[in-house]
């Protein structure tokens, strides 16, 4: 699997942010009103409770799960970053990563010494999934030996799926570490911080992977902010809310695939908000990103040609189109004018 070396992210680039930003994941509904306010009220002169007691008890609650099973991460990232060295000290070997997928798990592999495997019949020590899938937002069926091997489940956009439900809600799901990162749905990815919740049926050491995980873990990885906001997550009022958002997504990305199904770019299928379509002639991401507009260049995900992009408002999906019209308009050939004969 060939990955870049260096970290290529949507967002904000050298130039700063653009006008219209179609190149993130993130809840462009958003941004949650009482994360908002729960920000607002969050204290940053104090330390927090370093064991993050009541967080643990609410995240717990949420999931239905024991609160020894919740892990506390500075961020999904972070979160990448340490199983996989940590799983390198207790189960050295390869990490299977999907062949299309956020590049962090290869990195932090790569940072790790460790092989890269795509392969799913070979065999790896530490696998990745992510269910909806990063960038195609598609779904992603659970593994037939899911318990077997340490297994890490992305769900970092599954608050933000609009159609379907997902194969892991059952017993597949409690076989794996299931990683959540609310910052994204709830239109706040300045705020960092996600949790794990380690696995219950699997027939690997869970119990020597979590206290090797915690061990590791920084003191205080959550600040304040982050913890304000992960705190918020466990309100129903949030979920409400989001609920409601994902009405307003669904309408944003019916247009935004219709849009660009009648500019002939081929949107892929997906259950998210974002989503893949096709590059077109000279209406490539660089040429958009000159004119205001950014979107996430697929290459990196090993997909040349492609361009993947979020639901976006309405006023936005209008600039998007109409730039895209006239950068395929210049780009297409013109046909010669017909010879006149001389009289």
């Amino acid at each position: 699997m060939s990955e870049p070396a260096e970290r290529v992210h949507g967002g904000p680039d050298a130039r700063g942010r653009a006008r219209w930003d179609f190149s993130t994941n993130v809840n462009a509904a958003g941004p949650c009103p009482q994360a908002m306010q729960a920000l607002a009220r969050a204290d940053a002169t104090s330390y927090p409770d370093p064991a993050y007691h009541d967080l643990r008890e609410r995240l717990a609650a949420r999931h239905a799960v024991s609160p020894r099973r919740i892990l506390l991460a500075a961020s999904a990232s972070e979160f990448i970053q340490r199983v996989t060295a940590v799983g390198q000290r207790l189960a050295p070997g390869a990490v299977q990563v999907p062949a299309r997928a956020y590049g962090d798990y290869a990195l932090a592999a790569r940072a790790c010494a460790r092989a890269l495997l795509v392969d799913p019949a070979e065999r790896a020590t530490l696998r990745w999934c992510a269910d909806p899938s990063s960038p195609l937002g598609q779904d992603a069926p659970p593994m037939g030996d899911a318990a077997e091997v340490p297994t890490v489940l992305d769900l970092a956009y599954a608050p933000l799926r609009l159609y379907g439900s997902s194969a892991w809600d059952g017993e597949a799901g409690r076989a794996v570490f299931r990683l959540y990162s609310p910052n994204k749905a709830l239109g706040l990815p300045g705020i960092r911080g996600a949790y794990a919740i380690a696995p219950e049926v699997a027939q690997w050491p869970v119990d020597d992977w979590c206290r090797a995980l915690r061990a590791a873990e920084p003191s205080w990885p959550l600040g304040a902010h982050a913890l304000a906001v992960l705190e918020c997550w466990t309100e129903p009022s949030t979920q409400a809310w989001l609920d409601c958002a994902r009405s307003t997504l669904r309408a944003w990305v019916a247009e935004l695939r219709q849009g660009l199904d009648a500019l002939g770019l081929q949107p892929a299928s997906s259950v998210t908000p974002f989503l893949c379509a096709r590059v077109g002639p000279g209406a490539t991401p660089r040429a958009l990103r000159e004119h205001g507009l950014a979107v996430r260049d697929a290459t990196s995900f090993g997909m040349p040609g492609w361009m993947r992009l979020s639901a976006q408002p309405p006023l936005a999906l209008r600039a998007l189109f109409d730039t895209l019209g006239r950068l395929l308009h210049a780009a297409a050939p013109t046909s010669p004018s017909p010879e006149v004969q001389a009289p």
